[in-house]
Formats: structure tokens, sequence, C-alpha cells
């Protein structure tokens, strides 16, 4: 079988295990925004699991552009590598800055996001994510650079979340897949500002944002229901 059929079945098959073993070490932590992060190592598998997870399915035609290019799968491993090197990256910078914080705090950060939607530089960085890029290092960072926005706005509501990851999967694959449309770019985006102004405002009507007991964390991070 020639690396071009076996390069994307890895990558699909990488992102599959990822779910599984992300869903794993999520289970029982999902607090909304008032999510703790846990030990930092913890938060580190969980974050690269969670990354590999959301991000590779929609990386498979970079993948395959890879590929393309000659290198063989030694290349290809290293392209994916630092790919995921440069979100794991990310994810120790949201280590160092987040807190776990309240309704008002999650409303405002997912307005942000969503006007990020809106701009010149999202766009930019969506046409470069979507172009030819030559390293995984050059994907990493212009698909960073498109999809911190949606990332921002799981962070700001749950980032333990499994429902809400979902949710920024399937943004994140079509506007990697998809080409940019005004039409349907736009009405997504003030959706995401319209999502912050409820959860600023009525907080309780968003599924999943308040969470239904307080629950003691144990030393990795998992919380548990008292009996």
């Amino acid at each position: 079988m020639q690396l071009r059929q076996i390069a994307p079945a890895v990558t699909l098959g990488l992102a599959a295990a990822c779910w599984v073993v992300m869903i794993r070490l999520m289970d029982g932590m999902d607090m909304g925004p008032a999510t703790p992060l846990g030990p930092f190592a913890f938060f580190v598998a969980v974050w690269a699991s969670m990354i590999a997870a959301m991000m590779l399915p929609g990386a498979v035609p970079a993948v395959l552009r890879r590929v393309h290019d000659g290198g063989g799968a030694g290349a290809v491993t290293v392209f994916i590598a630092s790919y995921l090197a440069v979100w794991t990256l990310v994810g120790v910078a949201v280590f160092a800055l987040y807190r776990p914080h309240g309704p008002v705090a999650a409303g405002v950060i997912v307005i942000v996001a969503g006007a990020y939607e809106l701009t010149p530089v999202k766009r930019h960085f969506r046409r470069r994510c979507g172009g030819h890029p030559r390293s995984g290092l050059a994907y990493g960072l212009h698909c960073v650079g498109s999809s911190i926005g949606l990332m921002l706005v799981l962070v700001a509501v749950g980032v333990m979340s499994v429902t809400w990851m979902c949710v920024i999967t399937v943004l994140c694959l079509a506007q990697k897949l998809l080409p940019a449309r005004a039409a349907v770019d736009v009405p997504v985006a003030l959706a995401i500002v319209a999502l912050g102004v409820v959860i600023v405002l009525a907080p309780g009507t968003v599924p999943g944002l308040t969470p239904p007991a307080t629950r003691p964390v144990d030393g990795t991070g998992h919380h548990h229901l008292h009996h």
C-alpha cells in the first residue's frame, strides 16, 4: 500500500484513538467555566490528546500535500509531530493563563472570540491554513491563528467538556475543509457573539454551563460526587 493511502488512514486512526484516551482522561472533570485544570503534566496530556482528536481530521489534506511533496514516511511523521507540537505549546500557555471563572468572564471571552472571527487577521490565517505550508511548524502556526477564536470558546465554556469539544471540532473542521464564504462565516461569528451575550445575561439557559453540584477534586484533577 502506498504512503498516499497509509498516511490519511494513520492520521485518522490516531485522531480516533485520541478521542478514546481523551474521553477517559476527562471523565468527571467537566465543571463548566469553573473547571480546574489539575496538575500540569495531567493537563498537558489531556490537551495533547484533545488537540490530536480535534485537529488531525482537518489536517488530512495538508498531510496528503506533504506526501505529494515527497520525503517519505519520516517527513510526514515530522510534519504531523511539529504541527501537534505547536498546538501543545498553546496548551502550555492556556495552563499558565487559565483560572476557573464565572459566567460573566466566560461570556466576555466568547464575545471576544466571536468578534475575532470577523477580523482580517482571522481571514488571513484561515487562507494560509488551507494553503500549501512547507512544514508542520508553519501549518501549525497558521491553523492556530485560524482556530484560536474557536478554541477560546471551548476554554471559556468548559475546557473539559466533551460536548463542547464536539461542537468546536465540527466548526474547526468545516473551516479547514470548506472555502470561506461571508454568507456562512458572518452568521456563525455573530452566533458566537450572541452566545456570549446569553452566557452573560442568562447563564442558566446554556446547557452544561453551570455544574449541578460542587464536587471535590482529587490529586489527578478528577471530581467525585458525594454519596
